[in-house]
């Protein structure tokens, strides 16, 4: 619950608009955030400025003398304190971050109107599985501002030249006065007149506008590095949009996504696939010719090998980005294709040797011929 406004203020209950006034200055000078640092500091500023709130409206502080908080709560999160609350944000910010003087005028500097620097532009790429993989030049299209050659920038009609605001006289920016519970500030704002710029152009260039700056396509090849993958991230410098009044131009970034492989998948630098062969290559073993990122490439397979094993062919996967002369793996996954019909001459075969193994066949027997041969 909260206590006692005029007790946090440290005022009579007949205390005068002037003398609450007054107590609110010294207190919240006391206790201020960007001034105390103490534990506490910053709940005593909140109470300390809530009872002000309060005690300083009139109409507020009678409902609060008769009902007490209740009264009040809600009421001075209306009109008032909104108002309060931005002119004190505004007092203070302008206060401690030296753009505004004490009570006897404010210190001012002048804002910057020189060349600024242009922005920088995205541009999301995707590439294919392999380019990925493999990098290489790549065209793109991307829309940019450039510098007008009409007016070579400035804005102004050819043969004209822009000239100094009247509004801020130059400085690009604008002073208003504003009256607190702490005195008389100044705040500085953008000149709204010229922006910021300190100039105001007359005649304005036909081609751009008065801008300085206009939208052009241009063509672009790009060098992908091998092993770049989802998400990554290239900065192509100075082709972001040009700065004003001849500042530098941005750059561009370009996010990199990466389309899906119908045969192929990638774990970080590893890639993974699948082969399937016969439980006859499983059991006897066999070479295979099996399909890489770089072509096709011959595979070992081992006598007895089990349904799930994984096979690996080193250095085969994708480079690693920013060291392309390592590599990953290719993981190959060997699935065992057991038929669900066999021909008459097969299951004599094969009943032969299971005689010979000592399993029992029957209905569904060579499934289970062969489940039990894989487990040995």
């Amino acid at each position: 619950m909260a206590g006692d406004y005029y007790e946090i203020l440290g005022v009579s209950r007949d205390a005068d608009k002037e003398e609450i006034k007054r107590a609110y200055r010294r207190l919240a000078r006391k206790y201020h955030p960007d001034v105390n640092k103490e534990p506490g500091a910053e709940e005593r500023f909140k109470e300390i400025n809530r009872a002000y709130e309060v005690l300083s409206e009139p109409e507020v502080r009678a409902r609060y003398d008769r009902f007490g908080e209740a009264g009040v709560s809600g009421a001075g999160a209306a009109g008032f304190n909104q108002d309060f609350s931005d002119s004190f944000a505004d007092i203070f910010e302008s206060f401690f971050s030296g753009f505004a003087g004490g009570m006897g005028g404010p210190q001012t500097g002048r804002r910057r109107s020189g060349p600024t620097r242009g922005d920088d532009l995205r541009l999301d790429l995707r590439l294919d599985f392999k380019e990925a993989i493999f990098g290489g030049d790549k065209d793109i299209l991307i829309r940019h501002l450039e510098s007008c050659e009409t007016c070579n920038g400035s804005g102004a009609k050819p043969g004209t030249l822009p000239r100094t605001c009247s509004t801020c006289g130059g400085s690009g920016q604008v002073r208003r006065a504003t009256r607190t519970p702490f005195g008389s500030f100044t705040q500085v704002s953008v000149c709204p007149t010229c922006n910021g710029t300190g100039q105001m152009i007359e005649e304005k260039c036909a081609t751009c506008g008065g801008q300085g700056l206009k939208e052009v396509k241009k063509k672009l090849k790009i060098t992908i590095p091998a092993g770049v993958d989802n998400g990554t991230r290239l900065r192509v410098s100075n082709e972001g949009d040009a700065g004003k009044r001849g500042g530098p131009p941005g750059d561009l970034y370009v996010f990199l996504s990466v389309a899906p492989d119908p045969h192929f998948q990638r774990e970080g630098i590893n890639i993974l696939s699948d082969v399937k062969i016969s439980y006859l290559q499983a059991i006897l073993g066999c070479t295979l010719e099996v399909e890489t990122v770089k072509g096709t490439t011959t595979l070992t397979i081992p006598p007895g090998t089990q349904p799930n094993t994984v096979l690996t062919l080193e250095n085969e996967g994708v480079p690693r980005l920013g060291n392309p002369v390592s590599r990953g793996d290719h993981l190959i996954t060997i699935l065992i294709d057991i038929p669900t019909r066999i021909t008459t001459e097969e299951r004599e075969l094969l009943e032969q040797l299971a005689q010979i193994k000592g399993e029992r066949t029957g209905k569904g027997g060579l499934e289970g011929f062969l489940g039990n041969l894989f487990q040995k």
